[in-house]
């Protein structure tokens, strides 16, 4: 299998792991990156920004294909297809889930057999070709046969939404790590330059948000859904064309085959040699000879102590000598430590479950500014769903700014050249979370009071804070999560340790809604009468809802405290 030790002849001397060295400088990246040909990558004529331009751009076609989508689709189930809400609502939570399911699947298929490029295309193909069923399910003619009425436009939009789905499961993941992939981690000034990349990466997703959010949003409500869907299924096409244009300049990392794999055969051999004591001499354990890994498209990983209990695997045995290569058996250092990173790893990722309700509640912010004055000037009422745009320009102004002004700054206080290691930047994106729900409970506590004193009723432009204060939060939290991803993952399971942290996303928002559920029934909910979230707010507590939530993110910051004091950075490669 490819990835795994099999192929490979078993030296049964020990071997010294080695020691990280600095990279010679050279024509050619030091991070085993090729170029499309195959050929080791040049510095000079691929990657960096002139590879990132064309990523991006296509990053910010399908963002904005996506949130074209998912912004407005429940008002294309009701209105056009006539689902009633429940049954919209239910579709989209359903579809939202699998888009975030499906990403497992990619990384899979791009760490272990395609590669991320491959994967990049292949679905962005398959998104596009979802966008073009969404497109003719809205322009399917109506005067059909009775018994056939609904079912083109039906079949179309759900074979349209879960090919989107499928289509996002390899783009997610693999679009910011390839795009890291362009700068070679071995040279300081190019690893400098890839920090930034990840804050360009989540202004592009912001700026397809913004665009979707505002004047496609307007097209599909004042033009048709054929053009609303047709605009950006364009987009979509304009940014696979940009995307396989610049193939030449792109650096390319080799798949290294199943990680899953390569977990379980650590697992099974560790448990296999449960009897057998690990030598203390790290440099008796099993690695391959010379400088390359066993794992195509990895570097070597050294040996580190703690969870000794996985070094079993990289024992050698009497059994191991007189046999020929057994990776169920005998395991290299490299593969047992990709294992350990990954464990390491493990308990940062889990915190992003409870850190992602924040945005998850957004739903109840829209329904707290349904209670609120939301006339800005005589003749203009703003709808409560449109302040979700505070978030987005702060997204937009923040992520560029940071960049420009906030690190520099922040460098200057800690001494630390890159202002914020990824692991400081969730945890004050995890503060921000914080005082977001904080506000918006001091919020629905004064909206309250002025009903009970019969007072005007609160301007809705008191949300913007709440709103700001997570667009705060995910320019923190979540390019801090997928930087992290990338940087502490090993070489060969970069994609599947991105699809970890976007996948927390669907546990954070199954946990909100469990939880609407309980505290519903437990607080005399039932019916939509009464509770803390009852029909009409002026007769619940939605603010004491928002204060649990609050502490449950204050709660999660303390457990993410301890689990990063306590992690143990990946070492150098060799």
């Amino acid at each position: 299998m490819e990835g795994s030790i099999t192929d490979a002849k078993l030296p049964l001397l020990p071997l010294l792991n080695g020691t990280p060295s600095l990279q010679e400088e050279g024509p050619y990246t030091g991070n085993g990156s090729v170029d499309v040909k195959g050929n080791p990558a040049s510095k000079t004529h691929t990657g960096k920004w002139k590879a990132c331009y064309s990523i991006l751009g296509g990053e910010f076609c399908g963002a904005l294909a996506y949130y074209a989508v998912g912004t407005n689709l429940v008002s294309y189930l009701t209105k056009v297809q006539g689902q009633s809400n429940v049954t919209a609502a239910s579709n989209i939570a359903a579809w939202q889930g699998n888009c975030y399911l499906t990403t497992i699947l990619g990384a899979f298929l791009a760490d272990s057999y395609w590669g991320r490029h491959r994967t990049i295309v292949v679905s962005l193909t398959t998104f596009t070709f979802g966008m073009v069923l969404l497109t003719l399910s809205a322009v399917v003619p109506p005067n059909m046969h009775r018994s056939m009425a609904t079912f083109p436009q039906e079949a179309l939009s759900s074979l349209g939404l879960y090919m989107t789905a499928l289509g996002l499961g390899g783009i997610w993941p693999c679009v910011p790590t390839f795009g890291a992939d362009q700068f070679d981690d071995t040279d300081v000034s190019e690893k400098a330059q890839k920090e930034l990349f990840y804050n360009w990466y989540y202004f592009a997703v912001n700026g397809g948000f913004f665009v979707a959010s505002t004047v496609i949003v307007w097209v599909q409500d004042n033009c048709g859904w054929g053009l609303g869907f047709g605009i950006p299924t364009l987009f979509s096409v304009i940014g696979v064309v940009g995307f396989l244009a610049s193939m030449r300049f792109y650096r390319y990392q080799k798949p290294g085959g199943s990680a899953l794999t390569r977990i379980c055969q650590v697992v099974v051999a560790a448990f296999r040699k449960v009897h057998v004591d690990v030598p203390s001499d790290s440099s008796l354990l099993y690695e391959m000879p010379g400088k390359e890994s066993a794992i195509v498209g990895s570097r070597k990983l050294m040996h580190t102590d703690g969870l000794r209990f996985f070094d079993r695997a990289a024992t050698i045995t009497a059994s191991d000598e007189a046999s020929a290569s057994r990776p169920w058996k005998l395991c290299t250092v490299t593969q047992v430590e990709e294992l350990k990173i990954f464990a390491r790893m493990l308990p940062i990722f889990l915190t992003g479950v409870i850190f992602n309700t924040a945005e998850a509640c957004f739903p109840l912010f829209v329904e707290q500014g349904g209670a609120m004055d939301n006339h800005v000037a005589a003749a203009f009422a703003l709808p409560p769903a449109s302040l979700t745009t505070f978030t987005c320009v702060c997204i937009l102004v923040l992520a560029p700014t940071y960049d420009r002004v906030l690190m520099p700054a922040v460098s200057r206080l800690t001494g630390v050249k890159r202002g914020l290691s990824e692991l400081h930047r969730i945890g004050v994106g995890m503060v921000f979370a914080v005082l977001a729900l904080a506000a918006a409970a001091a919020v629905e506590t004064a909206r309250l009071r002025s009903v009970e004193a019969d007072a005007p009723a609160v301007s809705i432009l008191w949300q913007a804070p709440q709103y700001v204060l997570v667009g705060v939060a995910k320019v923190f939290g979540v390019v801090g999560y997928i930087e992290f991803a990338y940087e502490q993952s090993p070489d060969a399971m970069r994609s599947l340790c991105q699809a970890c942290s976007l996948i927390m996303v669907t546990p954070g928002s199954y946990l909100l809604s469990a939880m609407l559920t309980i505290i519903s029934s437990v607080t005399g909910g039932g019916g939509g009468h009464g509770g803390w979230i009852p029909e009409n707010l002026n007769e619940g507590h939605l603010d004491r809802f928002f204060w649990l939530m609050a502490a449950l993110q204050l709660i999660n910051l303390i457990a993410f405290v301890c689990c990063a004091a306590t992690y143990k950075r990946k070492l150098p490669t060799t």
